[in-house]
């Protein structure tokens, strides 16, 4: 195989060269706005201007100034190689998620692979991190976090390689802390989790995608140990109970190809010694990250709704699968959710 040869091909999204180059299809990319539908202002931030790394910030419209809402920092996904915080369907979604939650969110931007290997997308978010922990005190250089976020209500999320990323600055917080930062929960989306081993008895049901995922991280992190590395299979961290929260949201879709990964860490994390609490819900008949499309569906609506509860503390017992639930579709039904448009 020459270099200029594709090495993996994920199209539409994007392929791989054995060179070490990627051709990404065009992706859109809308600024920030107020938006008349759902009422939330967004601006970007530069929280790193050494890498030029910006991150947008949402907030609800009538938030009143010393009125502390929740924090959520998330973490936009895209195969850690595409994608971010400035199109379309990330910028849609996140001001349907202030809106109906109400709460701050800062969605960050990080370097993409492989022009920037990793550990480089970790780094800048865990930048991101503390420059978000810097206002703590109100005194920090962005405003809208001096003035609306609880700093004692922190969640991190994202989907798909955002995901992975949400979960693994959880580990790293759970090490490191981040001072002023009370990191009540993680909500991991078709979390991008993989391991070398076949797991339990279900065979992948797409054995061309899982050849591609057994080959994509060791190019994206040259320097791994492998696909049982921690940071990608969770279940093989030996500090799997020292996750630093006490609440853990896991969302799995049933025709995803990260679904039996998904449930395997949510099993092994409630097993463990951790001691918080963690709830999965699996959307029957979806794909991977359908809702970022799909925001009009029962399903969509009903995982929206479960993530307004989990960022407002609304506790509910453990469930294995959750497809629907009236209660949130009559919520969101009130709230007149439509999708947005950009």
């Amino acid at each position: 195989m020459s270099n200029s040869e594709i090495y993996l091909d994920f199209s539409p999204f994007f392929q791989l060269y054995k060179e070490g180059r990627i051709n990404r299809s065009p992706l859109q990319e809308v600024p920030p706005s107020l938006d008349p539908k759902e009422d939330v202002r967004s601006k970007d931030v530069v929280y790193s201007p050494e890498a030029n790394l910006s991150s947008r910030l949402y907030l609800p419209k009538h938030a009143l100034p010393g009125h502390k809402l929740p924090l959520l920092v998330s973490f936009p996904g895209g195969g850690f190689c595409v994608g971010g915080p400035f199109i379309p369907v990330q910028h849609n979604y996140q001001n349907t998620v202030a809106k109906a939650a109400n709460v701050v969110i800062v969605n960050v931007h990080y370097r993409l692979a492989p022009e920037h290997p990793f550990p480089a997308a970790y780094d800048d978010c865990w930048t991101a991190l503390e420059w978000v922990a810097s206002h703590a005190d109100g005194n920090g250089p962005e405003e809208w976090l001096n003035s609306y976020a609880d700093f004692d209500k922190v969640f991190f999320a994202g989907e798909s390689a955002g995901g992975n990323i949400a979960y693994n600055m959880g580990r790293r917080y759970s090490l490191e802390k981040l001072v002023g930062i009370n990191l009540k929960g993680i909500a991991l989306v078709h979390a991008y989790f993989w391991g070398k081993d076949p797991i339990g008895k279900e065979p992948c049901k797409d054995m061309k995608t899982k050849e591609k995922l057994d080959k994509l991280w060791p190019f994206l992190f040259p320097t791994t140990s492998g696909l049982d590395d921690p940071l990608i299979n969770p279940v093989a961290d030996p500090n799997l109970a020292s996750l630093g929260c006490s609440r853990v949201l896991i969302f799995v879709a049933e025709e995803d190809v990260f679904t039996v990964t998904g449930r395997l860490y949510y099993e092994e994390l409630r097993k463990s010694s951790w001691g918080g609490t963690v709830e999965i819900v699996e959307s029957q008949g979806e794909g991977h990250c359908f809702h970022l499309e799909d925001y009009d569906s029962e399903n969509s609506k009903a995982m929206l709704g479960k993530l307004v509860s989990f960022l407002n503390h609304q506790d509910s017992p453990s469930i294995t699968a959750y497809s629907s639930s009236l209660f949130f579709f009559v919520f969101l039904r009130s709230l007149n959710f439509k999708k947005s448009r950009v």
